[in-house]
């Protein structure tokens, strides 16, 4: 095959006026409408908006995989080095996909092959053992050639998440000569791809690695030239690193400019209120959710898909889509955009009352370990020597990286796992009940919403006559409509089913309400809604609330108390406030500094290294090996929580707890 001695264009692809639509049974959804939009060489686009705002179904468009139906009409153009990704022959647009082309989605897991090892699926991208070694190390997988042996769950989330843009930087940019057209040009980009689609990368990655993880990708542009469409709905991954946002509502672009400019100065009043709703681990303003909903997709639009949310819509906003138009390098569809005022509600976020003295749950010196498989006898301890004691009403964050045992430890407390030492005590019969990270996952798809709560209610023994009217209540309860209990969780929205799985958790009347990771999958404005509806239920019904999540932003804004949890072990366990306005333990504070913010180009830090391994004994301090502030003690003397006597908390840190202790003690 030889490569076409031709000119690298500046942009790489190109969508003009692209809309796509496909039938259900309810009728045709309408995904994109109208969309234009160019990615150059070099360049970090953030693709921006709420769920169901079409950002997932543009970024497949690009590959040529638009949505599978029969029924689908894609309209429009879109072209990737000159090769139309639409219309273009089949084959060309497989080579193009293959050679050109990288892709990252938001779950590696569900994206691998769990009957193949990693290695035998790198080589099915073409790649030799040589070449799949040296992208694993470039992308920072530790010890490459042994994790090309491992299959994709014996992989952490971080490894799996880059062992993923390792097989997306498998593209060689030399497209094969059958399949390239009179204006392609890749021969000085070879060796990389000319363009990776990123959709929501980071989204089910804790702090620190998703800080890795952006680092990798602003590497990839700089050394390789790369261009990058960033698919996020966090307004701080996309200031982190983007060039460009690109802001989509309801299937259209509205409002697109440097990054800089969209953040310190939005035009759009939709932008204006995505700014105001996001949460942030660093900053406590007050933060506040966009009223109303998007519109229906499977509805046409007359005017202004915002008008309806905007406090500055008019009459002409009503009646007339208005068109996307470029002045001073920004590009804006908003007929009134110097009068624009974004009318935002305020959080209904209560109170905090004062704990109550009646202890709910109470966790003492739990252990739990698995046999780690091929390693003959050994144990991994993913949780070990942990207590804790939750009251009613109180709120409780527990916060750390993937795989430190915040998990299992939560599943102890709901008598999932049985600990191999320590008791669990609860005050009720009843145990706690559990709200998913997917709430479409953990809820049964062929049953509609209101029988699975029913089924709930049978449990605890209300009688059949009265689980509809009570089935009814719960869904208000939780701000729906009572008719949606006769719908299936595939069709409502993201925050629509994670508020059904709040409902079905609360009909067996618990005493404490867990939580894992209920906002990660959720855009800024959802997150906020279903994170004030947990609060007032809390204060309501003096629920105990466990929230177990890596997004620090999310713990700040709920809890009372913060626990941070490191291999196993807490670390650090203190109020909210004075956690994150002074964290001691060096792992905390690494954990906070690697948060993103909207600051534009603000790299955050990234914990140096990785926890040890699952077989690795660990003498002494388990952070010793990534701590900056360790000292040769660090390393013999394993460290326990103790309570600090001048801050009001505890902390299992010898330096912090040395130097933090009054002078006269």
């Amino acid at each position: 095959m030889t490569v076409p001695d031709m000119t690298v264009p500046e942009i790489v692809a190109r969508v003009r006026d692209l809309t796509v639509q496909f039938e259900v049974a309810e009728g045709t959804i309408h995904a994109l409408r109208g969309v234009d939009l160019d990615l150059r060489r070099g360049e970090i686009v953030a693709l921006v908006g709420e769920s169901g705002s079409g950002k997932s179904v543009l970024g497949a468009t690009l590959l040529g995989l638009p949505p599978s139906s029969r029924r689908t009409r894609v309209d429009g153009e879109v072209t990737v080095a000159g090769v139309d990704m639409l219309t273009g022959e089949q084959q060309r647009k497989r080579l193009t996909r293959r050679h050109l082309l990288g892709a990252v989605w938001q779950d590696p897991l569900s994206s691998m092959n769990p009957t193949m090892r990693l290695g035998d699926q790198l080589r099915e991208r073409g790649l030799d053992e040589v070449r799949s070694t040296s992208l694993l190390g470039e992308v920072g997988v530790d010890e490459p050639a042994r994790r090309l042996r491992q299959w994709p769950h014996q992989l952490s989330g971080g490894q799996r998440q880059r062992a993923m843009i390792a097989m997306a930087l498998g593209a060689d940019g030399r497209l094969p000569a059958e399949a390239a057209e009179s204006t392609v040009s890749i021969d000085d980009v070879h060796g990389a791809p000319m363009l990776v689609i990123a959709d929501e990368p980071t989204t089910a990655l804790d702090v620190s690695v998703q800080a890795q993880v952006l680092l990798l990708f602003d590497r990839l542009r700089r050394d390789h030239g790369c261009a990058v469409l960033l698919v996020t709905h966090d307004l701080g991954v996309a200031a982190s690193i983007a060039d460009r946002i690109v802001v989509l509502y309801a299937g259209q672009v509205c409002e697109d400019g440097a990054a800089a400019d969209v953040l310190e100065t939005p035009k759009h009043p939709y932008t204006k209120a995505l700014l105001a709703a996001r949460l942030s681990a660093v900053d406590d303003a007050g933060v506040r959710s966009i009223p109303g909903a998007a519109p229906n997709p499977l509805e046409r639009l007359d005017g202004c898909s915002f008008a309806p949310r905007c406090a500055s819509a008019q009459q002409d906003c009503r009646d007339s889509v208005p068109t996307l138009e470029r002045s001073d390098g920004r590009s804006l569809a908003c007929h009134h955009p110097h009068s624009a005022v974004v009318e935002v509600a305020l959080s209904t976020r209560l109170p905090r009352n004062e704990p109550s003295d009646e202890v709910v749950l109470e966790l003492r010196n739990v252990e739990k370990t698995f046999a780690l498989p091929g390693w003959g006898r050994n144990r991994m301890t993913a949780v070990a020597d942990v207590s804790m004691t939750v009251h009613a009403g109180e709120s409780i964050a527990i916060v750390g990286e993937s795989g430190c045992g915040k998990t299992t430890l939560l599943r102890m407390a709901c008598g999932l796992l049985a600990p191999d030492h320590g008791t669990v005590h609860r005050s009720t019969t009843t145990p706690p009940q559990l709200v998913y990270q997917d709430a479409g996952g953990s809820l049964t798809p062929w049953l509609s919403v209101g029988r699975q709560i029913e089924e709930r209610l049978a449990v605890v023994g209300v009688a059949r006559r009265d689980r509809p009217e009570r089935a009814a209540e719960l869904l208000e309860r939780v701000g729906l409509d009572p008719r949606a209990g006769r719908s299936r969780p595939t069709t409502l929205s993201g925050g629509q089913r994670q508020r059904a799985a709040i409902a079905r958790a609360l009909a067996s009347a618990p005493k404490v309400l867990v939580c894992d990771e209920p906002v990660s999958a959720l855009d800024a404005s959802l997150a906020v809604r279903v994170l004030d509806l947990i609060d007032e239920l809390r204060a309501e019904l003096g629920l105990a609330v466990l929230l177990v999540t890596h997004d620090l932003a999310a713990a700040r804004y709920l809890s009372d108390q913060v626990r941070v949890m490191y291999l196993g072990r807490f670390v650090e366990s203190a109020a909210t406030d004075n956690l994150f306005s002074d964290p001691v333990h060096p792992y905390t504070r690494g954990l906070l500094a690697a948060s993103p913010t909207i600051e534009p180009g603000r790299l955050a830090p990234t914990l140096k290294g990785e926890p040890p391994a699952a077989a690795e004994t660990v003498v002494g301090c388990a952070f010793a090996s990534r701590c900056s502030e360790v000292e040769p003690p660090c390393l013999e003397e394993p460290q326990t929580l103790r309570p600090l006597p001048v801050s009001n908390r505890s902390v299992a840190c010898r330096v912090q707890f040395r130097d933090r202790r009054p002078p006269s003690a």
